[in-house]
């Protein structure tokens, strides 16, 4: 199965950009676009910091693609 996320969504939403995001997570633009695109998933940590800057539950954030190889 694959974690899917609507980071982008969400950040879109908010009218947040990745630079603002980055700056504020202290982390890189490049990690942010990498995790909106699934192509990475964050670290727990990092999943966390993620569920408090957006103040959503992680439902919201990250759910598991069941279809994924079926």
């Amino acid at each position: 199965m694959k974690v899917i996320n609507h980071i982008k969504e969400i950040r879109l939403k908010k009218g947040i950009t990745q630079v603002q995001m980055a700056e504020d997570l202290q982390i890189t633009r490049q990690t942010i676009n990498a995790i909106e695109k699934n192509k990475y998933n964050p670290s727990l940590e990092l999943a966390l910091k993620l569920v408090k800057y957006f103040d959503v539950p992680i439902e919201q954030l990250f759910y598991l693609d069941e279809m994924e190889g079926k």
